[in-house]
Parts: structure tokens; C-alpha cells; sequence
């Protein structure tokens, strides 16, 4: 009985998450329980269990008294968000170039070839594809920041990585764009193997913004362009 509710929960996950991610459940919508369950064909338990796993990453969030609802992530100020990450990350990279042991340095690489394999194994947008290319992120990122200053850097660099902006970018790759951000895994590999600062914090900055510009674009494409307030 329980191995059963834990596939139904996983298999609500995914739907939802799926519907999320491609926009068919829009940011702000309302997701109650019984609306849930009737919508998947699934008794509410498993569809609660999924709203949570959910909030936890930040793709939903829920309000008192009033249930939950998508992160509308077309609110969230995208470019100083990406360049709050950037001045953050590129301080990481630049420390964890003269402190990262060879033995975590191998590790990284590591990852590169078991996300490279996956990627050319599965089709772009594959569910599986985008856990396996989200969680190598957050341990790629998150070793180099524990490598710049333990978990308290960890820490700071969960505040400024916003779950929904990194989910929809993964969401959203090409095959251009996944080859992209194979090469900037590898070259910052490479300069950590020359202890070079200078070299890792260029990268990781073009990283950075490469993300930034492909959720600009993307959110441009769906919504058209942003409009600009006076300050």
C-alpha cells in the first residue's frame, strides 16, 4: 500500500511539474487538492504530497488560507537577479580556484561526464533529462561554493539560485545551449587545474549570463517584450 501511494505521489510530481513547466498551469494559478486529483485522475493524498515536494523547489507557493498557488516566475526581476548571482558566483569560483583539492576538482569532472552521457543518451526536454541536468547543477555549483568557504557559502549561493528561473532554463535548453554550458563546466575544470581565479571567474560569468539572456529571451518570446518603469 505504501510503495503504491509513493508511485502515485512521484507520478503527481511529475504531471504537475510537467504542466508547470510548459505553462499550462500559469503562473498564479490556484492548485487545489480536489481540483488536482480530479484534473490527474488521482485521489488528493498522493496530489498533496506532490504540492509540497513542489513548494520545496520552489515552483509553487502557498498562501494562508488560501491554498496554493504556481510562482508566477514572469514577476521575478530576472536580470538583477542573474546579476546578483553573478557578482556571487564569480566570487565562489575565483576562491575556489586556489582552495579546491584535486581530488573535488576530479570529482567535477566527473559530473561533466555522467551529464554529458545523459544528455546525448535522452531527447531535450525529457523529465528525466532535466532532474539529472538540475541536480549535476546543484552539486557542480553548490561543491565550488562549499569549496570557497564551506556550507555558509552554500548557503548564500541557495538564496540568490532561484528554483523556478533555474528549473525553466534547463526546461527551455537547446541542444546549443546544453552544449554551452557543457563547455563552461569544462573550461572552469580546466581552471582550477591552473589555479587560476582570473580564468574561473570569466567563465563562470559568461555562464551566468548566458542563462540570463536565454530566460530574457524566453520570457520575451511568451509574453512579448518587459516594459521599462521609470526610476
Amino acid at each position: 500500500m505504501t510503495s503504491s501511494n509513493e508511485r502515485a505521489a512521484d507520478r503527481a510530481y511529475r504531471m504537475i511539474r510537467a504542466d508547470i513547466m510548459s505553462g499550462d498551469l500559469e503562473g498564479g494559478s490556484r492548485l487545489g487538492e480536489a481540483n488536482m486529483a480530479e484534473r490527474y485522475g488521482l485521489s488528493r493524498t498522493p496530489v498533496r504530497e506532490a504540492l509540497r515536494r513542489l513548494q520545496s523547489e520552489g515552483l509553487i507557493e502557498a498562501l494562508p488560507h488560501r491554498g496554493a498557488r504556481v510562482v508566477d516566475w514572469r514577476s521575478l526581476d530576472i536580470a538583477a537577479i542573474y546579476d546578483l548571482r553573478a557578482v556571487v558566483e564569480g566570487f565562489f569560483v575565483r576562491r575556489a580556484a586556489l582552495t579546491m583539492s584535486e581530488a573535488d576538482i576530479d570529482r567535477l569532472a566527473e559530473l561533466c561526464d555522467e551529464v554529458e552521457r545523459s544528455a546525448a543518451a535522452l531527447p531535450l526536454g525529457d523529465p528525466e533529462l532535466i532532474d539529472l541536468t538540475a541536480a549535476f547543477n546543484r552539486e557542480f555549483h553548490g561543491s565550488i561554493a562549499r569549496a570557497a568557504g564551506g556550507e555558509i557559502f552554500a548557503a548564500v549561493r541557495g538564496s540568490v539560485v532561484i528554483g523556478p528561473l533555474m528549473l525553466r532554463t534547463v526546461h527551455d535548453y537547446t541542444r546549443e545551449d546544453q552544449q554551452r554550458s557543457n563547455r563552461h563546466h569544462r573550461e572552469i575544470i580546466a581552471a582550477f587545474r591552473a589555479r587560476s581565479p582570473e580564468w574561473a571567474e570569466s567563465v563562470m560569468l559568461a555562464h551566468v549570463y548566458s542563462a540570463k539572456s536565454r530566460l530574457l529571451e524566453g520570457r520575451e518570446q511568451v509574453f512579448g517584450p518587459a516594459s521599462v518603469e521609470a526610476s
